[in-house]
């Protein structure tokens, strides 16, 4: 007869499961785990094709969270332009409950909003385009911009880019520099690649900012872009450079998942933030737990390149970068790298005495009735502190594609300086337009604000 096992020798994980009630399949699933499997069981031929397989769905379930939330029209504001020249987008493009105004929205108290499921749904968390999966993700326009300039290639075979791009930033993207701002844009409208950096900046930079530079836009191996079968490239691949999210040292909103959450449905999704003003800046990382952009770049080789698993970055291809020279160069760079200009705004930060009416008006609001001010202060817009706008006052948890809504927790009070250039808004990505920033604000904060005095709030944060 075969001897049973005893029931001591079995995982403890598997006797709580038993002790409470918890049987069957529950029981052969694996247990949770904070690491990524090292040993990957499938061939990559067969990685590729189940994915490449289940890719139409994957994308035409996010397409219709996306559509279900968002009015995602091409509608620019007329005469109104990125630094690059891009025009930007404008409205409302969140969703409204049916029968509901955004007035009424913002007269209710969190407590009606969460019973009565008001909370506009493009309010709630972003899910990455495929959650459970999540990864490194770039709009077409920047994969295709790398393979021409690199022959390096970007692209998954899992997964495209989600959000349409009138609602991403310039690019490629104007590059000014604290050092040289007599040159304007340094980049002369050209993306800079591995392959052409020492041409526009050669005695433009010193060669420490120059060595910084290169390391930046050199790839490295990344999760998802490597030589392993459980990469999600078609061919092994050099990997990821800095200046890919952070293209010229701004951004293209790639998307992300933060590598320091576990487990996977309570990851938050990251709108690549601009790297324009980081030398004013005092907290990085998605957690905001580094305190020097030297940080910044040291964690994002080692940890966040490899969601947040030293043990498969060892099996990808960690870069070590050495601290007192590579590191400080890169962040000797970073460091230069300035806000857009302001021709409206004086050397406090505030408006010039020729500013419009609308303008005006919404700078008093923004320093008064709306209380942007008691976060964003001038004259870079940012107290380099956290806060918890504890938006789960207003909905009941949920699960969105994976996604486990919930608390976010504390945000970085990012700069708003120059923010026109950065769409989509949050440290995710929800907020499509300033408008809807405001619409955000204006029902988390219950500020009550009328119409007219949104309008002219994003007037003026078009001037910053």
């Amino acid at each position: 007869m075969r001897q049973q096992k005893s029931p001591r020798l079995r995982p403890l994980w598997l006797l709580c499961l038993s002790a409470l009630g918890v049987s069957g399949i529950a029981l052969a699933a694996d247990p949770p785990s904070s690491y990524m499997p090292v040993v990957i069981k499938e061939t990559f031929a067969a990685i590729k094709s189940r994915m490449e397989r289940d890719k139409p769905a994957v994308m035409q379930r996010h397409r219709s969270l996306l559509e279900q939330r968002y009015d995602l029209g091409n509608k620019p504001v007329r005469g109104v332009t990125m630094s690059g020249g891009k025009p930007v987008q404008g409205g409302v493009r969140a969703r409204l409950s049916s029968g509901t105004s955004w007035e009424e929205l913002g007269a209710m108290s969190p407590e009606q909003i969460r019973e009565r499921g008001l909370f506009p749904l493009g309010f709630l968390p972003l899910p990455h385009p495929n959650h459970p999966e999540g990864g490194m993700l770039f709009p077409q326009f920047h994969i295709d911009a790398v393979k021409r300039a690199e022959q390096r290639d970007l692209t998954r075979f899992d997964l495209d880019f989600d959000l349409p791009d009138h609602f991403l930033p310039d690019f490629p993207a104007p590059i000014y520099l604290t050092t040289r701002p007599d040159l304007g844009d340094v980049s002369k409208g050209q993306l800079v690649t591995i392959n052409n950096y020492f041409e526009l900046f050669n005695g433009v930079l010193n060669p420490k900012q120059l060595e910084g530079l290169r390391l930046l836009v050199t790839p490295f191996a990344q999760q998802q872009f490597n030589q392993t079968e459980d990469r999600r490239s078609v061919l092994p691949s050099r990997g990821v450079a800095c200046l890919d999210c952070h293209s010229n040292g701004h951004t293209v909103a790639a998307t992300h998942l933060v590598g320091d959450i576990r487990p996977q449905p309570f990851r938050h999704r990251i709108d690549t933030p601009t790297l324009r003003g980081v030398n004013i800046q005092r907290l990085f990382g998605s957690q905001r737990a580094l305190k020097t952009v030297e940080d910044f770049t040291e964690f994002e080789q080692r940890a966040a390149y490899f969601d947040g698993d030293p043990v498969i970055a060892t099996k990808k291809g960690i870069n070590i970068l050495d601290r007192g020279h590579q590191v400080h160069a890169m962040g000797e760079f970073q460091a230069l790298l300035d806000f857009p200009p302001a021709p409206k705004l004086d050397v406090f930060g505030r408006l010039k005495a020729d500013a419009g009416e609308a303008e005006k008006r919404g700078e008093a609001l923004f320093f008064g009735k709306a209380q942007c001010s008691a976060c964003h202060a001038p004259p870079y817009y940012t107290d380099n502190s956290m806060h918890n706008l504890q938006v789960e006052r207003f909905f009941k948890p949920h699960t969105i594609n994976g996604r486990y809504a919930s608390a976010d927790g504390p945000i970085k009070t990012f700069p708003l300086r120059g923010i026109k250039d950065s769409p989509p808004y949050l440290h995710d990505g929800r907020l499509l337009t300033l408008e809807d920033t405001v619409e955000f604000f204006n029902v988390v904060l219950q500020t009550r604000l009328e119409k007219q005095e949104k309008e002219d709030l994003v007037a003026f944060l078009r001037q910053l």
